[in-house]
């Protein structure tokens, strides 16, 4: 499988554009989040469990709110992710809110030369390790910043989502990360009519390669959970079933969308 040499350099662009939108955009709510929504999910704030008082680092951040969710419930929080633009905000928003969060821009396999710390908690979801090619580097990475018997938290789309075309009609990609994808779209998720062109170069990741990257970095999985649903609306063809889940409406609840898992580093 051949990885471009630029993918970092496209996927950043991209990601600069989809900024600009998202923070704009009514699935990120920015007015509702000013006036102290939480933007973290029933799924990972039962496996945070109380975050007060401790240090989190938050994978792949965006443009922060998490992140800045997760100060406002005691935590100290650092976030970092490839989009500089992402950051720009994040930091302006952080300072906004008078938040206990601070942001780092770069890639993630270069993590460990921006910054010398360890955590109690590695934290990342919804969207992630799509855009990283060797998941054995991420978990390394992981286990870098975790304290002795610190925990990663990881909520994620289920690789079968991945499988399927855009609209959930047909199986169009391997569930096996057996290549790179190279695609060119218009719009984001988070606003699907969006005026913007986005190339980007992504990887689909089987279960088993997750585990396997996280068992070989001395990381112990202590829990796994598959869920029939996404709390966001980020998908077509969807219908919320209950508030703030949704499925593909012709496949109900017969695929698994998300899953979680939890590790402490050995």
């Amino acid at each position: 499988m051949e990885i471009p040499k630029d993918y970092l350099d496209i996927n950043k662009a991209s990601w600069n554009k989809k900024t600009e939108v998202h923070y704009a955009s009514e699935f990120y709510d920015m007015e509702s989040f000013l006036d102290g929504r939480s933007s973290l999910n029933d799924i990972e704030l039962s496996l945070l469990g109380d975050v007060s008082g401790k240090k989190i680092l938050h994978l792949q951040c965006h443009f922060g709110q998490d992140t800045i969710s997760l100060a406002k419930l005691g935590a100290q929080s650092t976030g970092i992710d490839l989009s500089d633009r992402a950051i720009e905000k994040a930091e302006e928003l952080s300072k906004q809110m008078n938040a206990d969060a601070k942001f780092i821009c770069c890639d993630l396999y270069d993590l460990p030369n921006h910054l010398d710390e360890q955590f109690d908690i590695v934290f990342t979801s919804y969207g992630t390790i799509g855009w990283l090619p060797d998941l054995n580097k991420w978990a390394a990475v992981i286990s870098r910043f975790l304290k002795p018997n610190g925990q990663f938290v990881f909520v994620e789309f289920h690789p079968v989502v991945w499988m399927f075309d855009d609209n959930f009609k047909e199986v169009g990609y391997s569930y096996f990360n057996i290549e790179t994808i190279l695609e060119n779209g218009e719009g984001t998720y988070a606003d699907k009519n969006a005026p913007i062109e986005n190339k980007t170069v992504s990887w689909n990741h089987p279960l088993s390669e997750v585990f396997t990257a996280l068992l070989n970095n001395n990381l112990e999985i202590t829990s796994f959970e598959e869920y029939d649903y996404s709390p966001y609306n980020c998908f077509n063809n969807t219908e919320e079933f209950e508030r703030n889940k949704f499925r593909i409406q012709h496949l109900d609840n017969k695929i698994p969308m998300v899953y979680s898992l939890t590790a402490i580093k050995k």
